[in-house]
């Protein structure tokens, strides 16, 4: 099957979202941000912040089937990634820091066909002008309009959208599962550490410093092994799996175990396997999880439990920064170095209460990392299928 290519300004046209200060965050309509993206190919509106409605244009108002894409920002790997807004009666809006890309005529272009062929590999490296994909610097409408694009028949982009929609509910589904595993080990963590409901508390007496018995508060490094990141030259790195997988930045954080695209083949700071990855530059304290050892980028830092009480520390340390760069003591940061990193104090419970909850968590740990793999797999499988489906290597019957 020959497939035309066009220009994408010839079926689409842009805009660029809105600017805001601090004091039109209020209640009001709901607003996307490039915290918003994340991996998502749709925004979770329930969890959107707020600007006032006099602060917002009606032409900024987002439609069904329109792709944002992350048009600017300090970290280069958001940069060009991209989310479909579906059906909703949430009026929706976009920041300045976003493009819309809308399709002038949907009888011939199906824009959910275009948003997997947004994030495939091609169309980055396509944007990024490079061979190998580097990250995109900035993104502007003139690019975007400039980029050539692959114009199936819309009855053949309706099929490979069905297709890989099959897979992306499956991949929801996987992601629906690990939230709700994840949301289990914290309510058992704040029933035993926050309300103190913990095995025995009815018979703990409380001492001196108002915590149980055996309890106290410590600093970070007398408990854990913490290591700062640091970043080697751009030209060492590669995405063909020679070194060690790279992780740099708070790009993939929000997922509960780090996958690693980027490798590199020079490195100076490492992450033992099951360690703790902690984003040390804004927003600061987001978490996730590395089952392999890794290189370590310079917005990273890594965490390690001396004495193997990573599922309580991990759950701690969510719990203890728990909102963008808020502390769980109203503390702000922009960044934290190594010397305010080991002074943040946490809580040491009695060994074996601590031990009790790891032997707990760990079962829901196993379960996550089977579907965590089962996840993997799923968006190695999609995201494989799409350049074949477009170039015809896999034959699609309409």
């Amino acid at each position: 099957m020959e497939i035309k290519t066009v220009k994408l300004g010839e079926i689409a046209e842009f805009a660029n979202g809105l600017n805001f200060d601090k004091s039109a965050y209020r209640a009001g309509v709901k607003i996307i941000g490039v915290s918003d993206f994340k991996d998502y190919s749709i925004p979770i509106i329930d969890s959107l912040a707020e600007v006032a409605i006099d602060a917002v244009k009606e032409s900024a108002r987002l439609k069904e089937n329109d792709i944002i894409f992350v048009r600017s920002n300090g970290n280069k790997d958001l940069v060009g990634r991209c989310m479909i807004i579906p059906h909703t009666s949430e009026k929706l809006y976009f920041s300045g820091f976003c493009i819309r890309c809308r399709f002038k005529n949907t009888i011939y272009a199906n824009p959910r066909y275009f948003l997997y062929l947004f994030k495939s590999p091609s169309f980055r490296r396509q944007l990024s002008n490079t061979s190998v994909g580097a990250n995109i610097q900035n993104l502007s409408q003139s690019r975007l309009a400039m980029a050539s694009v692959p114009l199936p028949p819309k009855e053949v982009q309706d099929k490979i959208a069905s297709i890989l929609s099959a897979y992306d509910d499956m991949i929801d589904n996987c992601k629906k599962q690990i939230a709700f595993l994840e949301e289990a080990a914290q309510r058992l963590y704040r029933e035993w550490f926050v309300d103190l409901r913990f095995p025995g508390h009815e018979t703990t007496s409380t001492g001196e410093n108002g915590l149980p018995d055996g309890w106290s508060f410590t600093t970070l490094d007398n408990v854990a092994d913490i290591i700062m990141g640091q970043s080697p030259a751009s030209s060492f790195y590669n995405n063909e799996k020679i070194g060690l997988p790279f992780h740099q930045g708070v790009s993939s954080f929000g997922n509960i175990y780090v996958v690693n695209n980027t490798y590199t083949s020079k490195w100076t700071k490492e992450a033992p396997a099951n360690s703790i990855l902690f984003s040390v530059r804004a927003p600061v304290g987001r978490i996730n999880l590395t089952l392999e050892k890794i290189a370590l980028g310079r917005g990273v830092a890594s965490i390690k439990h001396k004495d193997n009480m990573q599922p309580f520390l991990y759950h701690h340390l969510k719990h203890f920064f728990y909102k963008d760069d808020v502390m769980g003591n109203g503390t702000i940061f922009s960044s934290i170095n190594k010397e305010q990193l080991k002074n943040v104090k946490v809580l040491n419970p009695s060994d074996i209460t601590m031990r009790m909850f790891c032997d707990m968590v760990r079962t829901y740990d196993n379960q996550l990392a089977i579907i965590d793999k089962e996840l993997r797999n799923l968006v190695e499988v999609r995201d494989m299928l799409l350049p074949r489906l477009i170039s015809g290597q896999i034959e699609i019957n309409v």
